[in-house]
Parts: structure tokens; sequence; C-alpha cells
């Protein structure tokens, strides 16, 4: 479906989802909505005092964010709304979905391409623990010598430094670098391929692999990137740093980054969450960042996130926190501020409640009242001083990638833009627009 049709399919479901409740309830239908919107409000104060608190006050969050959504949805049923309502949902869900994938541009994370030539002596590093052992699952070894590579394994017995591995490879005639294995080492590795203009290539042998994910990869079948090697293509795409720290992903500040420091986040993730996740966002020693994206400024955030070119929203059902492109020069920023109850009930309003705060920038410093900031580096816990400033480095890395592969999977663009996809569902954009014809 064209660019076109994707827009009156939105206006189509919009306008649908507004007509369905007014058809089954008439003007009641706004009654209804604001139960709902009640309901949503209540859950989200009950989440934040499960987070927040403990004892009483969290067993009681955890009842209130469970009760209010199924009493809604119980009193949608007992008066015949419950259909009409998930549809009406289905179809708001749907129009936006559709709206932004036809206001996304027309180009993708792989589209700046070119033939690469098969090269000569090529290097891969494999973590054999990565995945649950998916370079032994796959064969992977095997299959990279058989390509020509020359590998190197991780020794899970003793520390070995990945970046100076990298360095040495180079030091040895590597004219490819390659990593099977998650993308805190995939970072590693990538900056020194970017440092020495060598191409590099992600075999998606981690947990989650999201960089190999927005590169189109498949992450189920690992071995089908060394097709990179003989019948690739060369993309160019940028990296993001934090100080001096390299990242393919995100960097993240302030309560999650504390949570991964506890030596038992590793093998207890949900009980340790819980567990240090009140004193981080209420207690005395609460991370309260603050941050500056170009020339915007914001104060008070309990979270912040700094990606590699920014993410999508979540909402954006076919592909939740995808990025849409590698290659735009800009750092992606989410904040996050909610500090009571009053706040919490408040994000139920969306961006404009300024709970949840959404940027794009070249430069973002962060910085708290301390000397030094945890952060989370692709996943990866390290301290640094503050304020840190975080930059992207517009394509510096070259990526091959299989061919067959070559084609990263389209996500939708920002927030939609109604007048905008109006226009296009009528068919009356400029032709002189040429965002709008892509």
């Amino acid at each position: 479906m064209g660019r076109a049709g994707r827009a009156r399919l939105a206006v189509l479901a919009l306008l649908g989802s507004i007509l369905v409740p007014l058809v089954a309830a008439g003007l009641r239908s706004v009654l209804w909505a604001l139960a709902g919107i009640a309901g949503l409000a209540l859950a989200a104060v009950g989440v934040w005092w499960t987070l927040a608190h403990t004892g009483a006050l969290r067993a009681l969050g955890a009842a209130l964010s469970l009760i209010a959504p199924g009493a809604v949805l119980a009193l949608y049923a007992a008066f015949g709304m419950l259909g009409p309502a998930l549809l009406s949902l289905g179809l708001w869900l749907l129009a936006l979905t559709a709206a932004r994938t036809a206001l996304a541009p027309g180009h993708t994370a792989a589209s700046r391409q070119a033939f690469a030539e098969a090269p000569h002596t090529p290097w891969v590093l494999m973590n054999p623990r990565s995945g649950g052992g998916k370079v032994d699952r796959f064969d992977l070894v095997e299959k990279a010598r058989a390509a020509g590579c020359r590998v190197t394994l991780l020794d899970a017995g003793r520390h070995q430094d990945v970046t100076e591995l990298a360095r040495q490879a180079v030091a040895e005639g590597a004219d490819l670098l390659a990593v099977a294995g998650g993308d805190g080492t995939q970072a590693l590795v990538a900056e020194v391929a970017a440092r020495h203009d060598l191409p590099f290539v992600v075999i998606p042998a981690g947990t989650r692999n999201h960089f190999a994910l927005d590169l189109g990869l498949d992450r189920d079948d690992p071995a089908a990137a060394l097709d990179a090697l003989t019948h690739g293509v060369e993309l160019r795409i940028d990296l993001g740093y934090a100080a001096d720290r390299v990242f393919v992903n995100n960097a993240s500040f302030g309560t999650y980054a504390s949570v991964v420091t506890d030596p038992a986040y590793r093998d207890a993730k949900a009980r340790t969450t819980l567990r240090t996740l009140p004193g981080l966002l209420t207690g005395e020693n609460a991370p309260r960042l603050r941050t500056r994206a170009d020339r915007t400024y914001v104060d008070g955030l309990q979270a912040l996130l700094v990606s590699n070119n920014p993410y999508g929203r979540a909402v954006d059902a076919a592909h939740p926190g995808r990025r849409e492109r590698l290659d735009s020069g800009l750092l992606g920023v989410v904040c996050v501020r909610v500090g009571n109850t009053a706040q919490a009930a408040r994000m139920v309003g969306g961006p404009r409640s300024g709970g949840l705060i959404r940027l794009s920038a070249a430069e973002v410093v962060v910085e708290a009242g301390t000397g030094t900031l945890p952060v989370g580096i692709d996943g990866e816990h390290v301290v640094l001083p503050s304020p840190v400033v975080c930059r992207s480095a517009p394509g510096a890395l070259r990526v091959r990638v299989p061919r067959r592969h070559s084609h990263a999977p389209r996500v939708s663009g920002g927030a939609a833009d109604w007048p905008r996809v109006a226009r296009m569902a009528l068919g009356r954009l400029s032709s002189g627009r040429g965002q709008d014809q892509r």
C-alpha cells in the first residue's frame, strides 16, 4: 500500500474510532470515555505506588493497577459498551499507525548502500556465552572459518580486553571486523572499525541484538549474516558517544542505570529492581538529572535515555521501539519526569503531561549534583565523570549486511500530523513538496 493509501486508511480509521461509540451510545459516549480515562489514571497511580513504595502501599498499588482497568471493562460489559469500546480503540491504534507510516520518510536505515568487494583477511570475534550459546548452537565458528575468517573466541575463564583484541587484529592485517555477540561487544569492536575506516559485520548471536534488528538482520538465523562477506552491500551509519564510550543503541542514565549497578541484578532482575526502585524514585538519594539537548533544557528527571538515532513510539504496533533510520546524524532523547502520585496520574495525558518528553539533538549534556554518573551503555554498566556529553558521529561506521537483507524493515515516523495526513489522503499535496511525494 502506497503512502496515499495509508493516509486514506488512517483518516477512515480515525473517523471510525469516533463514529463507533457515537452510534452505540450517542452523547453518552463522552461519559464512557471519561470513565475509561479515569480507570487508566487510577491504574497509573497503582503502578507508581507499586514501584515507588514498599509494604502496604505497594500491595495497594499492585491491586489498584489491576482492579481499576478491570472495573472499567466490567462496567463497559454490563452496559453493552465493551465491544464498541474495543473496536473504537482498535480503530484508533490503526489510524495512528497508518498515519505515522504514511508520513515516514521514503528511506530507511539501509538506504545509502553500495555493493562491497569480498574482504581478503576478515576477522571475527565470538562470545560463546552470548544468547545462551548461539555460537555453538548455530556452528558459527566452523561456518565463519569456511567463509575465510580468522576467528577469536572469548574465554569465559579470564578477562579479555575486547577493544585490544580488535586493535591487534587490525595490526595483523585484518581488512574487515565482525562480532558474534551482544550489543555491548558489538559497540566496542565497531569503534575500532570506525577509527580505522574498516567495514564491520554484525552477527546477531546475543540475547536481544537490537542493533541487528534495526539493520534488518534475522536474529533467528545468525549464520545468515556471514553472507555479507561475499554477497554484501555496505551502509554508512552513525555511532553514538557518551563521553569517550561508543554506543550502537543507547546510553541510559538515572533510575535504570542505578539499578544495574547492583551485583544481584544479573541473577535476579525483577527482584532487584523492585527492591531498589523505591529508594531511587522517592528516597533522599533519588537521582535528579538535568539535561541540555542542543538548546532545550529539561530538569527534575528520574531517568533519561539517549539513543543512536531516535526510536519510534511504542504504539507503532508493528515494530515498537524501533529506529526508522541509523543515518540521521541525530541522537534520540527520552526523558522521564514522574516524582509523585499526581504526576503519575497525569501520564495518561500523553506527551502533554510533561511526564514523558521526547527530543532529538546532535549533542546532549547530562548532569546531576554528583561528580560521577552511572550509565548503562548498550546494557553494560560504567561510571563516567559528570557532566556527560553525548554526541552523534554521523556516518562513522561502514556496516556490511547481506544483499538479501539490505533493506531494513520500515518503521513509522514521529507524531501524526493529521492536517497533512488529510491532505495526502485527498491528493492535495503540492507536487513541489518533494518530501511528501517520496
